[in-house]
């Protein structure tokens, strides 16, 4: 074979080596049962908000009054907003904690248990390595708010009657709308984590216990959201990672409002950046044989 053949076949090679390998870490992530745990536990979440509304509503209660995450109050007239609620809900904790929980863990895990040496003993690469873990840890941002957005589409249907809803706007518009709408909030949730994912695998790279790579993240996660609530830091809470989570709430306007919107994709694409490249640089230059 000549050098070129030899060129063009690594070429093929190394993509269809890569797909595997994140084949491979998508499988191997979602089949531990921590990770089954923390779905399961996002899963809960809409169907005891569901059940906790309609518990009140029976008791002769009512949910609009203004206590609770938002669109609560909309609940008990389309079952829709549920899914909507479900996300405001979980959003500030239940969700940063759990990829909080998988990124922190996909290098130090790996390294606490011995295995990451193996790992780079194939053709794979630290750089190929590190990318495929962040793949990883975005897939699963995607399947959390998914799991999450669909216990709530089912318990609202179930609990509730569903329709044409009313937006923020005031204006009406067909369930059909209100299901893109649903998707698009859903996306626009995962892609919020995607700076908490960042974090979490540079956390990753500075320690080999997957443990405290875990903590240190959702410890980080709390207290930048708290940061975020004192009227004192106006000058910094635009750069928190947390600040525009709730902007998804734009997305319900009629028409849409995009400023928020853009400035907090905008927000974790920086995060991301930052914290990619700065895990990249700790990685590439970490001794994994200690």
């Amino acid at each position: 074979m000549s050098r070129a053949d030899a060129g063009n076949a690594t070429a093929v090679y190394r993509p269809l080596w890569t797909l595997g390998l994140l084949r491979s870490e998508l499988l191997t992530t979602l089949r531990r049962r921590r990770t089954l745990v923390l779905l399961v536990v996002l899963a809960a979440v809409p169907v005891l908000v569901g059940v906790a509304v309609k518990i009140q509503t029976r008791g002769g209660g009512s949910s609009g009054d203004g206590a609770g995450p938002a669109f609560l109050g909309q609940v008990t007239n389309n079952g829709l907003f549920l899914v909507f609620t479900a996300l405001a809900a979980t959003l500030p904790f239940f969700l940063p904690m759990a990829v909080g929980v998988v990124a922190g863990d996909a290098l130090a895990g790996e390294a606490g248990a011995g295995t990451l040496r193996y790992l780079l003993v194939a053709p794979a690469g630290r750089t190929r390595l590190l990318l495929v873990k962040y793949a990883t840890v975005a897939v699963f941002c995607l399947l959390a708010t998914l799991v999450v957005a669909a216990s709530a589409l089912l318990t609202g249907a179930l609990l509730f009657p569903l329709g044409d809803l009313m937006t923020i706007s005031g204006t009406s518009i067909s369930f059909a709308d209100g299901l893109l709408r649903a998707l698009l909030i859903a996306l626009m949730v995962a892609a919020s984590l995607l700076g908490v994912a960042s974090l979490g695998l540079f956390v990753s790279t500075l320690t080999n216990s997957g443990i405290a790579a875990m903590a240190t993240t959702v410890g980080l996660v709390v207290t930048v959201q708290i940061l975020d609530q004192f009227p004192q830091l106006h000058a910094v809470r635009p750069y928190l990672f947390s600040h525009y989570w709730l902007s998804f709430a734009d997305l319900m306007r009629d028409p849409v409002y995009w400023h928020d919107l853009t400035r907090d994709l905008g927000l974790q694409a920086l995060y991301a950046a930052v914290f990619g490249s700065a895990a990249w640089a700790r990685f590439t230059t970490k001794d994994i044989t200690a």
